[in-house]
C-alpha cells in the first residue's frame, strides 16, 4: 500500500476545506494528534508502522468538512457522523480501507452497534473499532486534544472523567489503552501550540 506523504495529505484538507478558518482548525488538531502519537510511540516498545500511523492522524478528521453548511456553521448535532463521512470521503479519493478505517473508527473509545442503537445515534448500525495497533494508537492520541472553542488540550484523568458517562465499559476500554501505550507528555504541545490544558 502507497501511504501519502504529509504533504499530499495537507493538499487533500485544503481541497476539502470549506473555508480557511476550517482547514485551520481540523489541520492543527489532526497535526497535534500525529505529535501526540509521536511521543507515545518513541516511549513505546511496540513495533508500530510510523508512516500509517502519520497517515492516521492527519486524515482521521478529514470527514468534519463535510458537516459545514454553507453559512460555515458546523452541524453539531451530527457530529458524531464525522468518522463515517470521513471513511467515504476517502474511499471517493481512491484511498484503500486500511486508510478510510482512520476515519470511521476513532471516535470515542469504540461505537458498536449496540452503542448506536442504544443511543439511536445517525449511524448505519455497525461496530465501528480500532483493531489494528495502528488504530488503536490514532484513536487513543486523538482523546488528548479537543477542536473546542478555544481548542484545549485533556489530561487522561479529564478524559477519563468525561468518556465515563457512557458507561464503565468505555472507562475500562481508555484505561486499556492508557495501560498499552501509556499517558502523553503534553507540557511542549501547550507550550507549542498555546492551547489550555484541563
Amino acid at each position: 500500500m502507497s501511504i501519502p506523504s504529509v504533504d499530499e495529505i495537507r493538499e487533500l484538507h485544503v481541497k476539502h476545506a470549506p473555508s480557511q478558518e476550517a482547514f485551520a482548525l481540523v489541520w492543527t488538531h489532526c497535526e497535534i494528534v500525529w505529535r501526540i502519537a509521536e511521543g507515545l510511540m518513541d516511549s513505546s516498545p511496540m513495533s508500530l508502522d510510523r508512516d500509517l500511523v502519520r497517515a492516521g492522524c492527519l486524515l482521521h478528521d478529514i470527514g468534519v468538512y463535510r458537516l459545514y453548511d454553507a453559512s460555515g456553521r458546523l452541524d453539531q448535532a451530527n457530529y458524531v457522523r464525522h468518522g463515517v463521512l470521513g471513511h467515504g470521503l476517502l474511499a471517493e479519493e481512491g484511498f484503500p480501507e486500511e486508510l478510510c478505517r482512520f476515519c470511521s473508527c476513532h471516535t470515542g473509545v469504540g461505537l458498536t452497534k449496540h452503542d448506536i442503537e442504544h443511543q439511536q445515534l445517525p449511524l448505519p448500525p455497525a461496530d465501528y473499532l480500532a483493531e489494528s495497533a495502528e488504530e488503536q494508537l490514532v484513536m487513543f492520541a486523538d482523546k488528548f486534544h479537543s477542536k473546542s472553542k478555544p481548542p484545549t488540550f485533556l489530561t487522561p484523568d479529564s478524559y477519563a472523567a468525561y468518556v465515563g458517562r457512557f458507561g464503565p465499559g468505555k472507562t475500562h476500554a481508555f484505561h486499556q489503552l492508557r495501560t498499552v501505550f501509556g499517558d502523553p507528555a503534553l507540557e511542549g504541545l501547550v507550550a507549542a501550540y498555546g492551547h489550555a490544558l484541563h
